[in-house]
């Protein structure tokens, strides 16, 4: 995948998340079962998981000052998310949400998240073929990763969790 497949990948599916989760009313924003994530909480989690990287990706040489380069065969973007299957999938505490979002928040939250996105794809666009499949990142569950296989992982995330909301709304008035 290109550089320009995986910013529009990114984008784009973060922002089917976005949409689907401001159609829902108050009600179904608000909806718990069985002690899963509101729709509110998925939406800031989403955010909370995006926003390290418009100030980590801000400059190449902190990137690799800090987090390196790739010491291993890249994977491809199935590899990451097979990898990525295989942990816990557990969400360390700075990403798990607050307990109550509540329907109010909605809109700033959209709001932030589409700005993130925006300063993620600018950034993401200065970095070359190679810098994206050398630098990393570090994952919490994954430890270091590509910025691709990163972006990989963070374009399947949102839709991860449109799922998550799916199959809980499925419950709604059941």
């Amino acid at each position: 995948m290109t550089k320009q497949e995986l910013i529009a990948d990114f984008i784009g599916n973060h922002q089917v998340a976005i949409r689907y989760i401001d159609a829902l009313d108050a009600d179904r924003f608000h909806y718990r079962y069985q002690n899963k994530w509101t729709a509110g909480q998925q939406l800031e989690h989403i955010l909370r998981t995006i926003v390290p990287f418009s100030g980590a990706l801000v400059s190449k040489q902190f990137v690799e000052e800090t987090f390196g380069k790739i010491d291993r065969a890249t994977w491809d973007g199935a590899t990451v998310l097979e990898n990525y299957k295989k942990t816990s999938l557990q969400a360390p505490d700075r990403f798990l949400p607050k307990e109550q979002v509540l329907f109010e928040q909605k809109d700033a939250l959209i709001a932030d998240l589409h700005k993130q996105l925006t300063t993620i794809g600018d950034l993401l666009g200065n970095y070359t073929e190679e810098e994206l499949d050398t630098l990393t990142l570090p994952h919490p569950l994954l430890g270091k990763l590509t910025i691709r296989e990163m972006f990989y992982l963070m374009a399947y995330h949102p839709l991860h969790h449109q799922k998550q909301l799916e199959q809980l709304l499925e419950t709604y008035n059941t």
